[in-house]
C-alpha cells in the first residue's frame, strides 16, 4: 500500500513525462525512468500475489525519492534559466529614433508603427581631434565635382575591447580585425587592442569570401558585426555574434546578440561555452560511470567471481548518479561569476 502511494503520486510527473515524450515520438529520460519504477513496482504487486521472487519495494522507493530529488534540481535550474531571459528582455530599450512623416521622433517600441523608419546606430566615428596623423578615414565635401573641403573622422574604440582581446588571447583565441577601412586605420586600431593581425580595403561582398577562405585552412570562426555589409559573413561563419546596437539584418543572421553591445560580452560568452562544455564532459563521465559500475554489478555479472551489490545499492547509486550530475552542473554558476 505504501509503494503504490508513493509509486502513484511520487511517480506521477514521471508518468505524465513519458505521456508527453510519446505523444511527441521521442522517447527520453522520463521514458527510462517511468519504465524502470514500473517493472519495479508491477513485478513486486504481483509476487504479493503469489508469483515467486523476491519485491523490490524499498528500490522503487528509493528510485523515485531520488529521482524527484534530481528532477526538482533540474527544474530550478531551468527556472533561473527562464529568469536571466526575462532580465535581458527587460534590458532592451524601451524607446527608438525614428523618421515618421518625414521629422525625426522618440516614440516607445511598444507603440512602433508599420512604415517606421528606425534609426539605428550601427558604429561610431567622432571628429578626429589629433587630424593627419594619417589614421583617420576622410570626407571630402563636393561642389560640382569639386572638393571644397573634407572632414576627418576616427574609430571610438570603446574601452571593454582591449581587455575582451586580452582575454581571449590568453584562452588561445586568435584575433583578426576584418574592415573596409584603409591600412593605415586598420593597423593603428589592430596595434592599440593587441590584435594578432587585420585584413584592410575588404569590400562588404569579400567579408564573407575571407570567412571561407579562413574556414578552408581549417579555422573556427566567430564572425562580430553590427552593419548590412556584414550579414553574409555573419551567416558564414560557424558562430555569427552581432552587436546589439546594430542592424536589423546583423541581429537577423547571427547566432548570438550582444543585448549591451559590450565587446567584453564576447569573451565571456567564449569562457561561458567552454566552461559549460567541461561540465557536459564530466557530467558524462559521473553518469556513465555510475551506471557502468553499479548496473552490471547488481545485474550478477560478476557474481562466480564473489563480486556482487544488491539491486537497492545499483538503484542508489543510479539514482544518485542523477543527483551529483544535477549539482554540479549548478556549479556552473560559481565559476562563471
Amino acid at each position: 500500500m505504501l509503494s503504490s502511494i508513493i509509486y502513484f503520486y511520487g511517480g506521477w510527473p514521471f508518468l505524465t513525462g513519458l505521456w508527453e515524450e510519446v505523444k511527441k515520438g521521442s522517447p527520453g529520460m522520463m521514458t527510462l525512468i517511468s519504465m524502470a519504477i514500473s517493472v519495479a513496482y508491477f513485478y513486486s504487486t504481483a509476487t504479493v500475489f503469489g508469483l515467486e521472487g523476491m519485491d523490490f519495494f524499498w528500490e522503487l522507493a528509493t528510485l523515485i525519492v531520488i529521482m524527484l530529488l534530481g528532477h526538482w534540481i533540474e527544474m530550478k535550474s531551468v527556472l533561473g534559466a527562464s529568469k536571466e531571459l526575462e532580465l535581458l528582455v527587460s534590458m532592451m530599450p524601451a524607446e527608438a529614433m525614428l523618421v515618421r512623416n518625414g521629422e525625426t521622433v522618440r516614440v516607445r517600441i511598444a507603440d512602433l508603427q508599420k512604415g517606421d523608419l528606425i534609426l539605428v546606430k550601427p558604429g561610431e566615428k567622432v571628429p578626429a581631434s589629433d587630424a593627419e596623423e594619417g589614421v583617420e578615414t576622410v570626407v571630402y565635401v563636393l561642389v560640382d565635382s569639386q572638393p571644397i573641403g573634407y572632414i576627418t573622422m576616427r574609430d571610438q574604440i570603446r574601452e571593454e575591447s582591449a581587455s575582451a582581446i586580452r582575454v581571449l588571447k590568453e584562452n588561445g583565441i586568435k584575433n583578426l580585425l576584418l574592415t573596409g577601412d584603409n591600412e593605415r586605420v586598420a593597423k593603428s586600431v589592430s596595434d592599440k587592442l593587441g590584435m594578432d593581425g587585420f585584413l584592410a580595403n575588404v569590400l562588404p561582398h569579400q567579408k564573407q569570401e575571407k570567412v571561407k577562405e579562413l574556414q578552408a585552412k581549417g579555422e573556427f570562426v566567430a564572425m562580430t558585426g553590427d552593419g548590412v555589409n556584414d550579414a553574409p559573413a555573419l551567416a558564414q561563419a560557424d558562430v555569427g555574434i552581432s552587436v546589439g546596437s546594430g542592424t536589423d539584418v546583423a541581429a537577423e543572421t547571427a547566432d548570438i546578440i550582444l543585448v549591451n553591445s559590450n565587446p567584453q560580452d564576447i569573451a565571456s560568452l567564449i569562457l561561458f561555452g567552454k566552461a559549460t562544455n567541461r561540465k557536459m564532459i564530466q557530467n558524462l563521465i559521473w553518469a556513465t560511470g555510475c551506471n557502468i559500475i553499479a548496473l552490471p554489478l547488481a545485474a550478477g555479472v560478476l557474481y562466480q567471481q564473489g563480486i556482487m551489490i544488491s539491486p537497492a545499492v545499483g538503484a542508489a547509486l543510479m539514482s544518485l548518479s542523477t543527483v551529483i550530475v544535477a549539482i554540479n552542473a549548478q556549479l556552473l554558476r560559481r565559476q562563471i561569476k
